[in-house]
């Protein structure tokens, strides 16, 4: 049963960074958009929390940097590769560039959607609602005209000029909306986890990869506490979960050693979550009256944690390209083709980057016999240069025209 119809131009599914910056985008320029989170709330565990240069600066050109800064975070400006031995080589170091934004903020997501769409409902063109589940896609013609939503017991119509995907790497978007996807499974996994950060562990503002012994170990600084992610290789946490708790703490140790006096924090395995890595990349960004960006449209592996700046990318080339076309109410094709055509090379070039690392230095880190050296290119000095500027910005800074 239909309750209510409710037209807007641009009906955004999704509340993630890059649904969260478009529907903004969107509503800036006084274009009427609907943005549609299925959760209750912006809380989730482990999502990617890492705010980098490349997103700070699209923020300035928005007047929003400042603000957004003034929110209790933390700063990562090198990223250092760590043996058991005491080895330590900075690989990663945003000192560097140029840019007013030399580090990674590291800030909750919740904190950074509630920032976003808070700002975006200055705009009385924007409506956020949250709870509100897309079951289907309406069409007419052959081009899409908006989605079936249930919010409790009810089900919906909103109608729509344009809808856009933005729900993420599982994208109930993308499945009803039937474009075909192409995935590659990188060769590992990810645990993530917290473990207690004490006044005399390394500098806060660098991160740490700590290699060796066939582990692979990332942490980061939250205030109170350290960020780990555990690399594993695929398929294998059925193994590392048989072992035990026990197993998953001599584990961290035999890599970080310095870690030894507090491993024992981690009591339940509920206090752990794994993510699935996957990269992928949908054929087709779009299809009349639709398109799919950020995750839903290519999901990225973990590597170098770019996924939140392509997905912001993506919002401000999609809101360049379809803001006076929606404005004018005459959406074309060319319009939607437009956005993939500008943001899929970019893409596949990330994606190549992350797949060769995972190859030559993730693949190298879980194999015992490599005894954790790095890889020869890793320590030449132009490759650090480069690693750094891709880890910042991606393949290409993005920028907001004024």
């Amino acid at each position: 049963m239909t309750e209510e119809t409710r037209d807007v131009s641009c009906c955004v599914v999704g509340g993630g960074p890059g649904g969260a910056t478009l529907a903004y985008l969107l509503a800036r320029k006084g274009i009427s958009v609907l943005l549609l989170e299925a959760h209750r709330d912006f809380a989730r565990e482990f999502r990617g929390d890492t705010i980098h240069p490349s997103i700070l600066e699209i923020l300035e050109d928005l007047g929003l940097a400042e603000r957004l800064l003034a929110l209790p975070h933390a700063k990562i400006r090198r990223i250092a590769a760590q043996t058991p031995g005491g080895a330590r080589r900075v690989m990663v170091d945003f000192g560097r560039l140029p840019t007013r934004y030399p580090y990674i903020a590291m800030l909750p997501q919740e904190r950074f959607l509630e920032f976003l769409t808070g700002e975006a409902k200055r705009f009385p063109s924007f409506r956020l609602e949250m709870g509100a589940r897309v079951e289907g896609l309406l069409e007419r013609d052959g081009r899409v005209t908006g989605v079936r939503v249930r919010e409790g017991e009810g089900m919906r119509e909103v109608r729509a000029l344009l809808t856009v995907g933005a729900d993420g790497r599982f994208s109930a978007v993308r499945r009803l909306a039937g474009l075909e996807t192409v995935r590659t499974s990188p060769p590992m996994d990810v645990l993530w986890f917290r473990i207690p950060r004490r006044p005399e562990d390394a500098d806060p503002e660098e991160g740490r990869l700590w290699t060796g012994r066939g582990r692979l170990l990332v942490t980061l600084d939250r205030g109170s506490h350290w960020q780990i992610g555990f690399v594993i290789p695929k398929g294998g946490y059925e193994a590392l979960r048989a072992a035990g708790l026990e197993g998953l703490r001599r584990a961290i140790v035999e890599v970080a050693p310095e870690f030894g006096d507090r491993v024992g924090e981690i009591r339940d395995w509920k206090e752990v979550s794994l993510l699935s890595v996957e990269s992928s990349r949908v054929r087709r960004w779009w299809k009349r009256g639709l398109l799919l960006i950020g995750d839903a449209a290519h999901a990225m592996s973990p590597v170098a944690g770019v996924g939140i700046n392509m997905a912001i990318q993506d919002a401000v080339v999609a809101a360049e390209e379809l803001a006076a076309p929606l404005a004018a109410g005459t959406l074309e094709d060319r319009s939607l083709a437009s956005v993939q055509r500008r943001r899929e090379r970019p893409t596949r070039l990330v994606q190549a980057v992350q797949a060769f690392v995972q190859r030559r230095l993730v693949a190298r880190a879980l194999d015992a016999r490599t005894r954790g050296t790095l890889p020869l290119f890793v320590r030449l000095p132009f490759v650090r240069r480069f690693i750094s500027r891709f880890v910042a910005f991606g393949i290409g800074r993005v920028r907001v025209r004024a």
